[in-house]
């Protein structure tokens, strides 16, 4: 046991916790599993951590017994904050428990830097969660880290590698301005109730800088209008961006045959550079 409080199955028929698809909860019970995930975030005693969806709180036990400075959980549904008052009393001063739509809540101005991201994402807002963290006006980020549960297809596709089928718009994305890894899978079993796909966590170290400079907006407006219609090639897909993009993927040795998925990140952020430089038209 890695706390004093009861067993997580024994606190959802206590507080009646039944998971709730239209919140995308899938409950992680074991806290053996939660443990590990904490300790892929690497040494919490010095961060503080933010949580989205703690649900009854397993992976929330799990970041305070492994010393986590302090916890701020985000929780929309409030069936589960009694459960989650409970672990807070039995770690005073160390977990805030804020209710409301992580989509809508600015989180740091609960949070002291260095701050790392742990969650079991709920399904249907974890996606776009990961994108708004990417993506922020100003980088470096405010977060150091970001260790973060998938559906293993979602995982798969933030580490992915050109020519792979999982490689698109959110590889590019991630691992612009990070470094990503998998490193935990999850078997459907493990969850209550269990989902109908595999879960992977996907652990993300923001980079000092980029990879490759590249304007951010353009970056994204190139790999969006070349994935979004990954199957032509790039002179299709890219006309719209550029009228004359075959002659400038020519300069820049990017075949104006090639499909989306075959071109890395270091041309994509060249051809948005060339595409950004007025001296190029």
């Amino acid at each position: 046991m890695i706390d004093a409080l009861p067993p997580l199955r024994e606190v959802i028929a206590r507080h009646e916790l039944r998971a709730r698809k239209s919140l995308g909860q899938n409950f992680l019970l074991d806290l053996n599993l939660t443990s590990r995930i904490a300790r892929a975030a690497g040494d919490l005693r010095r961060a503080d951590v933010l949580e989205i969806g703690p649900g009854p709180g397993g992976l929330t036990r799990g970041l305070l017994a492994e010393g986590a400075r302090h916890v701020l959980a985000i929780e929309k549904d409030a069936r589960c904050l009694p459960a989650l008052a409970e672990i807070a009393a039995a770690h005073p001063g160390r977990l805030t428990v804020l209710q409301g739509d992580a989509l809508q809540i600015d989180p740091r101005a609960h949070l002291t830097p260095p701050i790392r991201v742990v969650a079991n994402l709920p399904y249907n807002v974890g996606t776009e969660l990961l994108v708004r963290w990417l993506t922020p006006p100003d980088w470096p980020p405010f977060w150091e880290s970001l260790t973060l549960m998938f559906q293993r297809e979602v995982a798969e596709r933030i580490v992915a590698q050109p020519g792979s089928k999982a490689y698109g718009r959110l590889a590019i994305l991630a691992q612009w301005r990070c470094s990503a890894r998998i490193v935990l899978t999850l078997p459907p079993e493990a969850f209550t109730p269990p989902p109908k796909v595999a879960s992977a966590v996907v652990h993300l170290t923001a980079l000092p800088e980029p990879r490759f400079p590249a304007d951010a907006k353009l970056l994204e407006r190139v790999v969006a209008a070349a994935f979004n219609q990954r199957r032509k090639m790039l002179r299709a897909s890219l006309r719209g961006l550029d009228p004359r993009i075959e002659a400038r993927l020519e300069r820049l040795g990017i075949p104006p045959t090639a499909r989306a998925e075959e071109i890395g990140l270091d041309a994509f952020c060249a051809l948005a550079r060339d595409m950004g430089d007025p001296a190029n038209g």
